[in-house]
């Protein structure tokens, strides 16, 4: 293992630039050289490299997005994307290869090691959706979870002051993460993520219920799922069941942005380090996470073919404290 590459693929997630900076300081640790290739796969196919050295990641850890940029580029989901990916690796001469992203990069990825004999590939998880099988948190959830917590106790202000009934849309694609864990955090009434089915005439009544016991507002935390803005579907359909005012507020990718916790910051460099240590192991084709505040090495297959669960007793303690 002389020369390695590090990209970022997919959405952009804060934490990012602190993987990217621990993997860098521990690549030269080693006497390895190390390369940042810009825009993902996209850079990849293309050999769009720039240096990496400690005067490219310094003072870098406290911002968010990537500095490497990222996206998503439906070429790599051909078979001759992914050979003319491999085609670039040989010519940059990486034995090594960094993967931070979801899991739509480690799909990729897999399907590159089954296309070609290339480089050794290692994964690490960063998606604010934190959807990735083999580990508990991913790079920028616990960020983006802040973001939203921050817009609950916020908007929670104005509906108490009008009376009003809230529905707060957080992201999270196809999972409940994020809207289950902000709805906690944010004191939420009610909860609607892709895990449960909802009813409306079910919510509609504990809504009336809570208001006739005294409530003066109350707020509805909804995980846009695949279908970003169904918070406004909800919210009519509500309606036809109360006669209350109702206001819907999109979160969106305001979640994405800003500079990442201390969680996030450490999370990373965590991860950041465990990558490069994995690569000089001889490890090729996994994913290193945290499980139980242990290092875990996930096959990448398993990353996105495996559903990572909600945490059962978080979906307890949220009936619990809603009522």
């Amino acid at each position: 293992m002389r020369r390695i590459g590090i990209l970022t693929s997919g959405g952009d997630a804060p934490g990012m630039n602190a993987c990217i900076r621990a993997a860098v300081r521990t690549a030269l640790a080693h006497d390895l050289a190390i390369v940042g290739i810009r825009r993902g796969y996209t850079g990849l196919i293309g050999a769009d490299t720039i240096p990496l050295d400690r005067a490219a990641i310094r003072n870098t850890i406290h911002l968010g997005g990537t500095i490497l940029e990222t996206s998503r580029n439906p070429d790599f989901y051909t078979r001759d994307g992914r050979l003319r990916a491999a085609a670039a690796i040989e010519r940059m001469g990486l034995d090594g290869l960094v993967l931070i992203g979801g899991e739509g990069t480690f799909h990729g990825a897999s399907l590159l090691a089954a296309d070609a004999d290339t480089a050794a590939l290692v994964g690490v998880p960063g998606s604010i959706d934190n959807d990735v099988y083999g580990t508990d948190y991913c790079i920028g959830f616990d960020t983006a979870a802040n973001c939203a917590v921050e817009a609950i106790d916020r908007i929670r202000d104005t509906a108490r002051s009008h009376e009003r009934l809230f529905f707060i849309e957080v992201m999270g694609r196809t999972t409940g993460f994020l809207a289950l864990e902000s709805g906690i955090a944010g004191g939420a009434e009610e909860l609607a993520i892709p895990e449960e089915q909802v009813s409306v005439a079910r919510m509609s009544e504990r809504i009336r219920e809570g208001f006739s016991i005294g409530k003066k507002s109350a707020i509805v935390v909804v995980a846009e799922g695949k279908t970003p803005g169904i918070s406004f579907h909800l919210a009519r359909e509500v309606k036809k069941h109360l006669d209350f005012d109702s206001r819907v507020v999109v979160l969106g990718h305001l979640q994405r942005g800003g500079p990442p916790t201390l969680r996030d910051r450490v999370l990373g460099s965590l991860l950041g380090v465990a990558a490069v240590e994995a690569l000089l192991e001889g490890r090729s084709g996994c994913m290193v996470g945290e499980v139980g505040g242990e290092l875990a090495y996930t096959p990448l297959e398993e990353t996105w073919q495996k559903k990572k669960p909600l945490n059962e007793d978080l979906r307890r303690i949220f009936t619990i404290l809603s009522d």
